[in-house]
Parts: structure tokens; C-alpha cells; sequence
């Protein structure tokens, strides 16, 4: 190798050299170099190198000494300097983005694959468009209806580096050098294009020399009846047999499910002690080995009788993790060391003040959960998921809990740097999202929303956790008394332990800790039974990918799409492609029969991007068949096939006869206002509230529109209104629309927004309207705002935590929802006999007359109430022998709660102390009320009024609670309060007897 040196040396014993190398592999070298001083021939010399620094290949500075090596060098000009080696010259070559980085093995993938003609396609959302699965939990899941055949490809085959995310694991996340919730997945797919030969071929050739990995530490798994994958290996690509290995169904044969596409598998592993040897060797040791590349040959179609047969397209997905290949490059022990995460947990480490290379196996076992669960948590909410106690929500606030758990158990105490009211996980996910430009460039524009999302969740976590650390205290207290009581050992429940982990998000082994101190056991055997639950609960919900071929395919498999043309016009001739009644093909239908109604070409807007579809008309004009469909709803199926479902008013619909199809030109009109509206709305929301603010779901309508989008708190009055001015006054400029059709590229390079929840081609549909909003959308717009004519919000309210929803109505039905509140108003004038100005004074006044009324008659009941008391007083009896407490048990018939408690305070006083009074009455049909009132001698004696009431009003179908002294209960069953009251007089007088005596 040659170099460029400089020779103008400084009087110091050591140097650092600057310059250029001549190397076989792209990316720089920093050298420390140690020269002989007293040279002066610098023409032609020998150096050792002591130390050689890959900038980015080790995280966080530590960086790798790969050993002294002689590097010949020769001088080509004396012009430049040495100087010592500073940080700030490893700093800059530290940025730049070297082989081994994460960063770079994802584009080596993805280049890789393009220059074997893969389209190179982004990350879906980690929300998927599929029903049948919670998260995207690998790359394939946005191919799924190409697989299926649903869909047509638009490409022979792709390339993609996917974000994923998997929690059926999330206990062994930190603890194995591998596991993690979220992931990226490099893959390449062939959909009918290529198959086996090419995909193992590729692989190979990927791994031994894109990647460098050494032949010899690569082995092979290959599905046990799989021969042609085995020759392939062995005699194409030559593995040596020993590192094969023929592996059973449960390992290397891929299922969608009970039935559908499957195939066998074949995956690649990386050897880290070849020096074991090849006998008893397990591919499963993660000792030794790691899987890195995984490829499926979708080559079967599993029937309902459970036979294979071939599938007339055969595929291939493969998967390799990002990941575990960083790992493997970049020499590090484990997934988490990478510098994909690596930063992040060394933020953690600053914030909880400890070293991760100087900690102790459970300190690094906590620092790697965090690293790997801040990730997941970002892009989770990147992508719209909000905390929530269901669903993808609940995924969040679990990982978002055990973060912040962890973090305190690690002794981070409020954001880590001094503020005790604030909140670290933000502080985490900052330097997240500052790696995210290469994963996902959405993130950044995100940020504000995000990082607001997760400061929120914490703190209010914060609160939760510390009532969790009270009702641990309060458990072991019950605990406590109860195995004295009864002469055990004190033992918290495996319930309540799994209650104070899964509800409060207290780790049990704190519980276990604190327990211990205070001499408790745990029973570990039901808290592992109530994990299972729960676990198994998890695992159902999502994680696995079904692909079946459902009826539709069979009902539409020779039906082309169908071509709309309804931006252009709403009526058009069309030839009957299919009907279904009840799910079943069929060539005629007559009238009264519900049908579904497949035609070649339609002027009807099918359900999407919020918009609902067009109802109308289809008529057949034949003089011997006169027929007449009304059209209530029209669906998209297999892709782009429309179904027109409606019902058969007049004659006979037959496949194959040409008809008109006619959409109603009014509610196409009212759809299109609400539609351009919801645009306006986005925009002056953005406008008003920031633009970090984005859609969370829509509906377009005819009668109006709603818009959910992702905000932290309810609009101010004032912010509503001026949303409202902003929209009515684009509306009133009344601007020109713009609809064209360009690469998506093109169109987000512009600043076109993306509807939630559409997916995308290669062309889109831009709807602008200049100066306000340009979006990707294909549904009907208005040609100019005008037509809009006005805009009203009606509501704005909160749907999930971090979700909130204004519906509003535009067009007719603004026109409509005035004229009716108008109406309403002019009823009110005339019935309050005021002008509509001075309705509110009006209705204020009545308001307060009716308080003071209210107030009034509480007062007169609380007086007969009390009148009724005086008349049972004399009904109180004593209890006890050597303290004698006066009790009073009755029925006060319909006396209401206010009055029945005033009843009781004024018995307690006339008893005096010590006194138990419990009184019960039914105020209303199917209403119980309750009430227990103990003076201060009886609450001396260990009774708690409200512990006491609380199953008496069980009795009466109800409950309640409230404090030592005082306490009111309801009920629903009036029949049960002369046997609740009975029990309470049994049971009060058993326990004072026992006290007093």
C-alpha cells in the first residue's frame, strides 16, 4: 500500500501521520504512528502500525486495535504536516459511513438486489393494512395479497429493508445477545420471477463477497425432504456437507397457516467458534451460531385435506436481519453493542450515571432493554400509535412502562439531569429519532408529536407506579395480619403480584425485594400461571401472518378491473362482468333480490381514503326488459374490481347485457364538498395547532364529515373558531383546483400530503388547492372551493389518548344543520318570550331559580328527614357488658341519599358516643340507598364503617364505600333491603358484642 506523507516533523517522540492511502477497501484509516526521529530519508521507509481506528465499526469510541502489522510507504510529497492525533480528527472520521455500519449494510443489501433487477421499495408502516395482523412483524406483510394473487404485481421482484416489530418474546429482549421488539428486515421477493437456484445463489454471493464473511463459518439449514435446495448448496455453490444440516417442519418448512401458500426454508448461519469443530453440533447454540438470512420457497398450496400441491407462481421471501449482520461485521458479543443501538444505551448509561462496560450483568441487561425498546416505542408513535389500554395501544404503554420501571430501578430519578419533575425517556428517544433519517425520514417531521406522546405517558406512569409502591405496601400489610391471624407464614399472592406487575407495572422482582424485607414470601407458582395467561393471550393476538385464499378470488378470478371514470363523468354505458347473490356466482337475478354487480367500466366511487361510495342508479333499457338496480353502496375487492351492491327495483339483470349506470349526481356533490373540506380542515389544523399535528383516520360522507387527528389535549374555543374563519375564508376566495397525476417521488418532493391508511404505486393522484393544501388522494373533489359555500364544526371531542375527532358538516348539509339550529332557536325565543340575544341571560336566570328551588326542597327533606329521626330514636338498643353501645338498624321508606345521610348524622349526635347507626331507604323505583354512620368509641374498636357497608349493599345488587366514621352505599334491588338490613343487624351486633364484652 502507498501513501502520501508528510515530512515536516515536530520535536516530539511520538506523532500522528495525515494522509491519503491507496487501500482495497473503501474507507479510511486513522494511524498512530511512531517514527524515528533522527530519520531524515523519509523517501522510502518503514513503519509499524500500532493501532488501526474504524471510526464507525466500533460504537461510542471504543475503538478496535486490530494489531501491529509493517505497512511499506512511499513519499510522493513533502508539502503537508504532521500533527498530533487529535479527538476532533477521529470525530470527523467517526461520521463518515464505513462498510461495517448499519447505515451501510442496509444500502450494500438494497444495491445489491437492484443490480440484480429488484425494484427497491420503502418500509411499510408498522401499522399494516391486514386485518389479521396487529403489527408488521416481517417484510412480506406488504406483499401479502401479491402472494395471495389479490393484487397483480406491479414488479417481478423488490427489495426492502422493512421496520418490524415482535413482543411474543419481549422477556428474553436484553437477555439474549439477539432478541428484540423492534428490528429492520432486509429482504428480496420474487413474485413468479425467479426461484431456489437464483435466491441461493444471490445469498451466497451477497454474504462471501458483498459482505466479506469467511465461507467456512457460514452454515446451512435445509428443510429434511428439501433434495434440491441440499444439491444446490453442495454441488452449485459448493458448502462442504458438514456445515449442511437437514432440518424437520417445526424448523425450516414456512406456513401461512392451516391452509394456503407454505414452502420449505432454508437459512443461513454465522459460526463464531469454528473451532468447536463439526460434531454433536446444535445450530440452535447461541453460543456459537447465529441465523442471519432466512429463505422461503413458496412452492405448495396446503388444500383443506392437508396435501401440497404446486403452486402455479412460485415465490420467494427471505429475510436477513439488519441487525444480527451488524453484529456479525462490526465484532461485537451481541445485537444491542451495534451502532444501530449502541448510542442510545450509552445515553441511558449517562443518564443513570453508571459505565455499561464497567456494570454488572443485570445493569447491561436493563441498559439493552431500553435501548431496544425506545426504538420500538418512537416508531410505533411515528406511525400513529398512541398508548392505550387495547390493541396496538397497549403495546406501547407496556413497553413505555417497563422503560420507565427500569429506568428507576437503574436510579433515574425525573429526566436524569437534575429536574426531578421531568421526564427521561424523551431525552432517549431525541437520540433515537437522530439516528432515524436512514430508517424512516418521516420521523423528523414527527417530532414534536412524539416526543410530547412519550414525556405524557411517562409522567403519568409515574403516578401509577408510585400508587403501585402504596398498594404493595397495603398487600404485604394484609398479608401480615392475616398469617397471624391464622397462624402461617405470611405469603403474597401470585394474583396480587401479577395484579401489581400487569396494572401498575411493578416489577415483581422489586416485589420479591420488598416482600422479602418485611418477611413475606410470594407464591411465584400463581404469578407464573397468571404470566402464562397472559402470555398466551399475546401470542394469539396477531403474530403470525395468514395467508389463505378467501371466496372473493373464486368469485371474481376471470373478471378484469374494472376502469372508473367517474372523475369525469357521472354516467356511462357498461357491460355486466359478474353478479353475486349471497356470496354465490350467478348469471341472472330478477326483482326484490339483493345483488352484487361486477362491471367493466363505472362512473361509481368505490369506498376509499374515507370516502364512502356513490349510491345511484343502473338501468337497462331493452323493450322486452325493462330493469332498474339501486345502487346503496359500491365496494373495491381484489384489488380494483368494483362492486356495485344495491337491489333489483324493476326486471331482470343478466350477465353479459349492457346497461347504464348513473351515479346521483346530488350525493356525489354533498361527498365531494365534505371531501375538499377535509382537506381545508387538515390544513388550518396544521395552521392552527402545528404541523406536527397529523391525520389519524377520516370519513367523507353525504351528511358530513369527520377528521381524527393525533393531538395531545382538546381544542380551545378560541382555536376552533379561528379553524372555522381559516376554512370559510378559503372557501369564500373561491380558488381553482388542481388534480394531476405524477410519480409519487415527484409528489412528496412537493409536499404532498399522504392520506392515512392508503397505500401508494409508482403514479399518484395530487389534489391541490393552491396556496392551502396539496395532498395524494383519489377521491372526488370540488372544481372550486366555492361550491363549498360554508363549513361548521359541530364536535370536537377525544376518542383514544393522544386521538381527537372534530366532525363538521360543508356544503347542503352546513346549509341544513344552520336552518335547523335556527329553528331550534326561534322555538326557544318563543317559549322563553326573549329575543335570540338575550336567550342566554334568559336561561342563566332560570338556571339559578332552579338551584335556589333545588336547594330550597333539599333543605325541607333534610328536615323531615331529620323530624323522622327524632320519631325512631327510641328504637336504638344497647349491645355490650362492660361498654354499652347504643345501635340503631331501620328503614326510613323513601327518604333520598342527601336526606338519609342528614337522618344518620343527626342519630349519631342524639345516641352519642359510642353509637352505630346503619340506615337503608329506597328513594326511587329500582334505587337502594345505604347509609353507616360510627361515632369515634366504635371506629376505637378496629370497625370501618365504610368496609362495613360495602357487602351489606352487595345484598341489594350494588356496593359503596367512604370513610372509618361515614359511609353511603346504592343498590338496584329494593325487594333485597329488608334481608340487607337484617344481616347488618347480626352482624354489627356480633361485633360490638365481642368488642364490648
Amino acid at each position: 500500500m502507498e501513501g502520501n506523507l508528510s515530512s515536516h516533523l515536530h520535536p516530539q517522540p511520538h506523532y500522528s501521520l495525515e494522509f491519503d492511502l491507496n487501500l482495497p477497501f473503501p474507507f479510511p484509516l486513522a494511524y498512530t504512528l511512531e517514527l524515528n526521529t533522527g530519520c531524515r530519508d523519509y523517501s522510502n521507509f518503514t513503519i509499524q502500525t500500532l493501532a488501526v481506528i474504524y471510526p464507525d465499526s466500533c460504537p461510542s469510541r471504543h475503538f478496535g486495535i486490530k494489531g501491529a502489522r509493517e505497512v511499506q510507504f512511499t513519499s510522493r510529497s513533502t508539502s503537508a504536516s504532521i500533527q498530533p492525533l487529535t479527538e476532533e480528527y477521529v470525530e470527523e472520521e467517526k461520521s463518515k459511513d464505513l462498510p461495517s455500519s448499519g447505515n451501510s449494510i442496509r444500502q450494500r443489501f438494497l444495491k445489491f438486489y437492484e443490480a440484480q433487477g429488484h425494484k427497491i421499495l420503502p418500509s411499510a408502516s408498522l401499522v399494516p393494512d391486514d386485518p389479521t395482523v396487529l403489527l408488521t412483524i416481517a417484510g412480506m406483510i406488504q406483499f401479502k395479497p401479491i402472494f395471495l394473487g389479490k393484487v397483480p404485481r406491479e414488479v417481478p421482484c423488490a427489495t426492502t429493508s422493512q421496520r418490524c416489530i415482535r413482543t411474543n418474546d419481549i422477556e428474553n429482549v436484553g437477555r439474549t445477545s439477539r432478541h428484540q421488539t423492534f428490528f429492520e428486515m432486509l429482504g428480496n421477493f420474487s413474485f413468479g420471477d425467479y426461484f431456489k437456484k437464483e435466491a441461493i445463489k444471490w445469498a451466497w454471493e451477497l454474504s462471501t463477497v458483498e459482505f466479506g464473511l469467511l465461507p467456512d463459518r457460514i452454515w446451512i439449514s435445509v428443510y429434511e425432504e428439501d433434495d434440491e435446495a441440499l444439491a444446490i448448496w453442495h454441488d452449485e455453490i459448493g458448502v462442504s456437507m458438514q456445515r449442511i444440516k437437514r432440518m424437520g417442519a417445526d424448523d425450516n418448512f414456512w406456513t401461512s397457516g392451516v391452509t394456503g401458500p407454505c414452502g420449505p426454508c432454508s437459512e443461513l448461519y454465522y459460526d463464531f467458534h469454528p473451532e468447536r469443530g463439526f460434531s454433536d453440533t446444535d445450530l440452535g447454540d447461541d453460543t456459537r451460531f447465529i441465523e442471519f438470512y432466512n429463505l422461503v420457497f413458496m412452492q405448495y398450496n396446503r388444500t383443506d385435506d392437508g396435501s401440497l400441491e404446486p403452486l402455479k407462481q412460485q415465490n420467494i421471501d427471505t429475510g436477513m436481519g439488519l441487525e444480527r449482520m451488524a453484529r456479525i461485521l462490526q465484532k461485537v458479543p451481541n445485537n444491542y453493542e451495534t451502532d444501530l443501538i449502541f448510542p442510545i444505551i450509552e445515553k441511558a448509561s449517562q443518564l443513570a450515571n453508571v459505565s455499561y462496560h464497567l456494570a454488572d450483568n443485570p445493569t447491561k441487561t436493563n441498559l439493552k432493554i431500553i435501548g431496544d425498546h425506545l426504538r420500538a416505542i418512537v416508531y410505533l408513535i411515528s406511525d400513529g400509535v398512541v398508548p392505550s389500554n387495547i390493541g396496538r395501544g397497549y403495546i406501547v404503554r407496556r413497553l413505555i412502562r417497563r422503560v420507565v420501571r427500569i429506568g428507576r430501578l437503574l436510579g433515574i430519578e425525573g429526566d436524569g439531569m437534575g429536574n426531578l419533575e421531568g421526564a427521561f425517556l424523551p431525552i432517549l428517544a431525541t437520540k433515537v429519532i437522530e439516528l432515524s433519517p436512514q430508517i424512516d425520514l418521516e420521523v423528523k417531521s414527527r417530532v414534536p408529536r412524539i416526543l410530547e406522546e412519550i414525556k405524557r405517558e411517562e409522567l403519568r406512569f409515574v403516578l401509577t407506579l408510585e400508587r403501585g409502591e402504596k398498594i404493595l405496601e397495603q398487600k404485604l400489610a394484609d398479608s401480615l395480619k392475616s398469617a397471624q391471624g391464622n397462624g402461617t407464614k405470611p405469603c403474597l399472592s401470585g394474583e396480587d403480584a401479577f395484579l401489581l406487575y400487569d396494572t401498575f407495572g411493578f416489577p415483581v422482582e422489586i416485589t420479591t425485594e420488598v416482600a422479602g424485607e418485611r418477611g413475606v414470601s410470594i407464591d411465584m407458582h400463581a404469578f407464573d400461571v397468571e404470566m402464562e395467561k397472559q402470555r398466551r393471550k399475546s401470542q394469539a393476538a396477531h403474530n403470525t401472518v395468514k395467508l389463505s385464499v378467501e371466496n372473493d378470488t373464486d368469485l371474481t378470478k376471470d373478471v378484469a378491473d374494472t376502469e372508473f371514470l367517474g372523475y369525469d363523468t357521472l354516467s356511462a354505458r357498461a357491460v355486466v362482468e359478474g353478479l353475486v347473490v349471497k356470496g354465490n356466482p350467478v348469471v341472472t337475478v330478477s326483482k326484490g333480490s339483493e345483488v352484487e354487480v361486477l362491471l367493466n367500466r363505472t362512473p361509481f366511487y368505490a369506498e376509499s381514503g374515507g370516502q364512502i361510495g356513490d349510491h345511484g342508479f343502473l338501468y337497462v333499457n331493452e323493450a322486452e326488459n325493462q330493469a332498474v338496480v339501486a345502487i346503496e353502496d359500491v365496494q373495491k375487492a381484489l384489488g380494483n374490481i368494483y362492486i356495485h351492491k344495491g337491489t333489483i327495483r324493476e326486471g331482470i339483470i343478466e350477465v353479459g347485457k349492457e346497461l347504464e349506470a348513473t351515479v346521483d349526481s346530488n350525493l356525489r356533490q354533498r361527498a365531494q364538498v365534505h371531501h375538499t373540506a377535509t382537506h381545508l380542515l387538515q390544513a388550518a389544523l396544521k395552521k392552527v395547532i402545528g404541523q406536527e399535528t397529523s391525520q389519524a383516520g377520516s370519513l367523507v360522507a353525504f351528511d358530513r364529515l369527520r377528521f381524527d387527528f393525533n393531538f395531545h389535549r382538546p381544542l380551545l374555543e378560541d382555536e376552533l373558531v379561528e379553524i372555522e374563519r381559516l376554512i370559510n375564508r378559503w372557501i369564500g376566495d373561491a380558488t381553482l383546483l388542481h388534480t394531476k397525476v405524477m410519480p409519487i417521488n415527484d409528489a412528496k418532493k412537493a409536499g404532498a400530503i399522504a392520506m392515512f391508511g392508503e397505500k401508494y404505486g409508482e403514479e399518484v393522484r395530487v389534489v391541490e388547492v393552491p396556496g392551502v393544501s396539496m395532498e395524494l388522494c383519489g377521491g372526488t373533489h370540488v372544481a372550486n372551493t366555492s361550491e363549498i359555500r360554508g363549513f361548521k364544526i359541530i364536535s370536537e371531542q377525544g376518542i383514544a389518548s393522544g386521538i381527537r375527532r372534530i366532525e363538521a358538516v360543508a356544503g347542503d348539509a352546513f346549509i341544513e344543520y344552520v336552518s335547523s339550529r335556527d329553528n331550534y332557536m326561534k322555538q326557544l325565543c318563543s317559549t322563553l318570550k326573549v329575543k335570540a340575544e338575550d336567550v342566554t341571560a334568559r336561561v342563566d336566570s332560570l338556571l339559578e331559580e332552579l338551584r335556589m328551588a333545588k336547594s330550597e326542597v333539599s333543605t325541607v327533606r333534610a328536615k323531615a328527614a331529620v323530624y323522622k329521626a327524632s320519631i325512631i330514636a327510641n328504637k336504638a338498643f344497647s349491645v355490650g357488658t362492660t361498654k354499652e353501645i347504643r345501635v340503631l338498624i331501620e328503614c326510613m321508606d323513601d327518604i333520598d341519599a342527601d336526606s338519609l345521610k342528614s337522618a344518620a348524622e343527626y342519630l349519631l349526635e342524639t345516641l352519642q358516643d359510642p353509637a352505630a347507626v346503619i340506615l337503608g331507604s329506597c328513594p326511587g323505583e329500582g334505587k337502594v340507598s345505604l347509609v353507616a354512620a360510627f361515632s369515634p368509641g366504635v371506629v376505637d374498636m378496629g370497625l370501618k364503617a365504610g368496609k362495613f357497608i360495602g357487602p351489606i349493599a352487595k345484598l341489594c345488587g350494588g356496593g359503596g364505600g367512604g370513610r372509618p366514621n361515614f359511609a353511603q352505599a346504592g343498590g338496584r334491588k329494593p325487594e333485597n333491603l329488608p334481608t340487607a338490613l337484617e344481616r347488618a343487624r347480626t352482624e354489627l351486633v356480633s361485633i360490638l358484642s365481642e368488642k364490648a364484652s
